[in-house]
């Protein structure tokens, strides 16, 4: 027998990678270097990258802040034709307009500053989308929120009764939020979620702010968003009293035409006479006066927050065994993505008033509102189609063995998967929408492209493109980057596969 052993009888200590194979090293030569070609590319690249760096570094940083001109700026950075560096100034001088537009700021005589009315209205979107978007939120922290913007903003109009009431708004938000910070740890949850229970649901205010939005930027009495409130009261007690005599589809169908017919003949009516009675309202702003920001945001909110129901009636319809309904459904369909956004929106300007009775006064903002809502509904419908459609037959099926009605079936199992294999494409139909909105420049509102055009027509900045350009650039990726960042936790959120 030999002594010789070919099995190791023990084993060799364990000994870190080398140096070179892990950590940013490894990584780089494993993808930046791992040949000559990948080499010769590599650094070809950081030399492109870093020329270009350093133009815009030297472009942007410049101290052109508080010139008055693009002359001033030239001279600061010493260029006599041309300029070479970032002309700062024109944000400096025009970012309000650039926000706001002409919406009244004070600033011509006999007019008063608004701005913080477009600016609560922001602030109050943001407070009646986070329970909606956001369940991390607790009610608590919702009624929070609403306190603190109201309570500010009571302090900021000023006058006795605006302080006594700001002071009272932000107590109560104080008081609101007391036992969320000063709970034992061990009781927190608990208490937390008692004291929770009894304060009204923050989508209370959810659903009430699409009545509140409108009044705040455009003024006015507030009964007229009152009264297109009780549209919405009066068309679901008629369907509550109609659905168990003449079903659901027909007495939907009535409960809405009931609501149009309120909206469309009566709601101004009740408005002026309520308004002689109790007079309240402000200081009406023409839609000629919205421009920015402001309107982008405007027209984007309200095609993003409409056109999702309207897509999801559609492919509902589309998919229906009802020969005229999925007619109507296709027919809308194909029509509007068959045709151009900027058709719809010359339609809306100059054609959408030839049908109207004479003598009526169709807002423009809202005739553009209407057109964007229904071009995004199209697109939504293919959409959230492609979700239904994605659903294997069992889940119908087993909707069926539930005994479920359509309308239950659709809200409790259908629905709410569709959605959420559809949440990539619904986000990226949303952004497509807020960065179209620059198109309603061509029918003459002061949309930020429309401004900057404006902006550069004066003699002062006649010739600055960049500066402008790449400020109405970052505000819109800001937002379409937040809305993609919010696709993805969502996607997190709602992922129910085995990790």
């Amino acid at each position: 027998m030999s002594d010789l052993s070919y099995v190791r009888a023990e084993m060799l200590p364990e000994r870190a990678p080398p140096a070179s194979q892990v950590g940013f090293v490894g990584w780089a030569r494993q993808n930046l270097f791992n040949g000559v070609g990948n080499s010769i590319l590599t650094v070809l690249s950081l030399i492109f990258i870093w020329y270009v760096v350093s133009f815009l570094l030297s472009w942007a940083f410049s101290p052109t802040w508080n010139s008055a001109s693009l002359s001033e700026c030239r001279e600061i950075f010493g260029a006599e034709s041309g300029h070479h560096a970032a002309c700062w100034g024109v944000i400096n001088d025009r970012w309000q307009q650039l926000l706001f537009g002409f919406y009244p700021n004070g600033s011509e005589e006999g007019t008063s500053d608004l701005r913080w009315r477009p600016i609560l209205a922001f602030l109050l979107l943001f407070v009646a989308v986070t329970p909606v978007l956001f369940n991390m939120i607790s009610r608590r922290m919702n009624w929070v929120l609403l306190c603190a913007v109201l309570g500010l903003t009571s302090l900021y109009l000023g006058g006795a009764l605006g302080i006594v009431v700001g002071l009272a708004l932000i107590a109560a938000g104080a008081a609101i939020g007391y036992k969320a910070f000063t709970a034992d740890k061990t009781a927190r949850a608990a208490e937390i979620e008692a004291g929770a229970k009894r304060l009204p649901n923050p989508l209370i205010f959810s659903a009430i702010y699409p009545f509140i939005a409108p009044w705040l930027l455009w003024g006015g009495t507030l009964w007229l968003p009152i009264g297109a409130a009780l549209g919405f009261v009066i068309g679901y007690f008629v369907y509550r009293l109609l659905a168990s005599i003449v079903g659901s589809l027909a007495g939907m169908i009535v409960a809405v035409l009931v609501a149009l017919v309120w909206w469309l003949l009566l709601t101004v009516g009740f408005a002026d006479l309520m308004q002689s009675i109790i007079p309240i309202g402000l200081e009406p702003v023409e839609s000629r006066d919205f421009g920015g920001f402001m309107l982008s945001i405007t027209i984007g909110v309200v095609a993003i927050a409409c056109s999702l129901p309207i897509g999801i009636v559609l492919a509902l319809g589309r998919q229906s065994d009802l020969l005229i309904v999925k007619a109507l459904c296709v027919g809308f369909i194909e029509f509007i993505r068959g045709v151009p956004l900027i058709t719809l929106l010359f339609v809306a300007s100059t054609l959408l008033n030839i049908f109207m009775p004479p003598g009526t006064n169709f807002d423009i903002i809202l005739r553009v509102l209407i057109m964007v809502t229904l071009f995004a509904a199209a697109y939504m419908a293919e959409v959230i189609r492609g979700g239904l459609a994605a659903l294997p037959r069992g889940q119908y099926e087993a909707a069926d063995a539930l005994g479920l009605d359509y309308w239950k079936a659709q809200r409790l199992i259908i629905m709410p998967q569709a959605l959420k294999i559809s949440i990539p494409g619904i986000v990226s139909t949303f952004i497509g929408v807020f960065k179209d909105t620059v198109l309603v420049s061509i029918i003459g509102l002061l949309d930020p492209l429309g401004l900057s055009n404006a902006i550069r027509a004066d003699q002062a900045w006649n010739g600055v493109v960049w500066e402008l350009y790449g400020f109405i650039a970052l505000l819109f990726f800001v937002f379409c980057f937040s809305m993609s960042r919010y696709s993805m936790y969502l996607e997190r959120r709602l992922r129910t596969d085995h990790r």
